[in-house]
């Protein structure tokens, strides 16, 4: 099988991608990964790093970001016009799909065409595409008869969605359209359980196409582990930090001894994710300074993430300083395989978006042994268990996120309960290899 994945190595698709790969390798499938990738980043997005041990066959945008229009590069082989965004962040190189016209859309299917056919697309049983993007367009060309397995990750949907409500992007519609015929030429659609519903009314596929299957995790590398979770913090935010603020570099944002030391002194509450609105990173922190004011002792919120540079709206750095909040820290960016050591020195793992499509890093905390707070909506619903895994709360509805911070951080029984039973599902409901599995299935029947 060819899998691809149009862009650079930054969010949650790219995770899965990688794990996809790896796992189907195991099993004993012939895997090779087309990727985009950037060598210009201080911290990820070079694929030939990110998706070590697996078969790639990178695409570089570097060269593009060099060029006075990326969008409109044209290069040798093994480049690409830089990738478009599901996202439409004001000065950002990489601008939304939904705002390029024909000449950019061209120009992107005749670069991937090329790199699909030099992948050996034509010569793959089947065809495993991330997302939906002119990778599938270029499919048509350079593999005409190959069957395609596509498989959405959310940030598709928030697209088109947007357009459906009047986002006013030039080219709105003629991208909504693309979308939705590429989704009918897929064998099979392959969604997270949360967007069943999302998948059929905005690109009509027909339900029994709609192929449900959540993402996983690596349990040999996220379990239960024993460190000095003081010692973890003090390294994490004092002696090689990684936090920034708006304008600077890794580690422009440091916290003394002092600061981080009222981190043993109660519950720290941990949040993994990008800086983006749909984030709702205001709404937690609005919610964190809620509960806390009404806790008995002290409770510590660590924000673990941000893609160095990248943020929406207010920079949670900026919000923290104006609502003169105390007992919250960025920590920065971390690679996926350092994410353990974090889980292990927290209590409790929050996710107040309201549109995830899965909720990566809740089957990630179940695994480590630490229960979450995520929106019921979506991909969090289908993973909680109200009341025995975790804990749910109105999405948006700040008192709602507050009280149930209030409730998990003030019983550390009933914490310590729900994180047993969250970690006697994690690996039967969510461990690659059961994933993988069903996986092969899906795509051995498109083959």
């Amino acid at each position: 099988m060819v899998s691809a994945i149009l862009f650079f190595p930054r969010g949650g698709s790219a995770f899965n991608a990688r794990a996809v790969a790896r796992e189907l390798a195991r099993r004993g499938a012939g895997v090779r990964l087309v990727a985009g990738s950037r060598h210009d980043l201080p911290v990820g997005g070079n694929a030939r790093e990110f998706y070590a041990g697996v078969d790639l066959h990178e695409v570089d945008f570097t060269p593009a970001l060099a060029a006075p229009d990326p969008m409109a590069f044209t290069g040798p082989p093994g480049t690409a016009p830089l990738q478009p965004s599901y996202e439409d962040r004001q000065g950002a190189p990489d601008r939304v799909f939904a705002a390029l016209g024909e000449d950019a859309f061209e120009a992107q299917v005749q670069a991937w065409s090329r790199e699909l056919a030099a992948a050996g697309a034509a010569r793959a049983d089947v065809l495993h595409l991330h997302h939906l993007t002119p990778l599938n367009a270029a499919a048509e060309r350079a593999a005409a008869g190959v069957p395609v397995v596509g498989q959405l990750h959310g940030t598709e949907l928030l697209m088109l969605e947007a357009i459906a409500h009047g986002a006013g992007w030039r080219h709105g519609d003629e991208w909504a359209e693309r979308m939705r015929s590429w989704a009918a030429r897929c064998e099979s659609v392959v969604v997270a359980p949360g967007n069943r519903d999302r998948a059929i009314g905005m690109l009509g596929v027909e339900p029994e196409r709609i192929v449900m299957l959540p993402s996983g995790f690596d349990p040999e590398l996220f379990r239960p582990l024993e460190r000095d979770r003081d010692a973890v913090w003090r390294r994490v935010l004092v002696d090689e930090p990684r936090g920034w603020a708006p304008g600077g570099e890794p580690g422009s944002v440091r916290y003394g001894a002092e600061q981080v030391d009222a981190l043993a002194n109660g519950p720290v509450v941990l949040y993994v994710g990008r800086f983006m609105q749909v984030k709702r990173l205001p709404l937690l922190l609005d919610g964190f300074a809620d509960a806390r004011s009404r806790l008995d002792g002290p409770a510590s919120l660590v924000l673990v993430g941000g893609h160095p540079g990248e943020w929406e709206g207010e920079h949670p750095a900026e919000a923290i300083e104006r609502l003169g909040l105390e007992g919250v820290m960025l920590a920065g960016w971390y690679e996926q395989s350092q994410l353990p050591e974090l889980l292990a020195a927290s209590d409790l793992l929050v996710l107040p978006s309201p549109s995830e499509s899965f909720g990566q890093a809740i089957v990630e905390a179940m695994a480590c042994g630490v229960p979450a707070i995520a929106a019921d909506a979506l991909g969090p619903a289908q993973i909680i268990e109200d009341g025995e895994l975790g804990w749910l709360f109105a999405p948006d509805d700040r008192r709602a996120l507050a009280d149930a911070l209030v409730h998990a951080l003030s019983d550390p029984d009933e914490r310590a309960r729900r994180a047993r039973r969250a970690l006697e599902q994690a690996p039967r409901r969510f461990g690659w290899p059961v994933i993988g599995e069903r996986l092969e299935r899906i795509l051995r029947r498109a083959a």
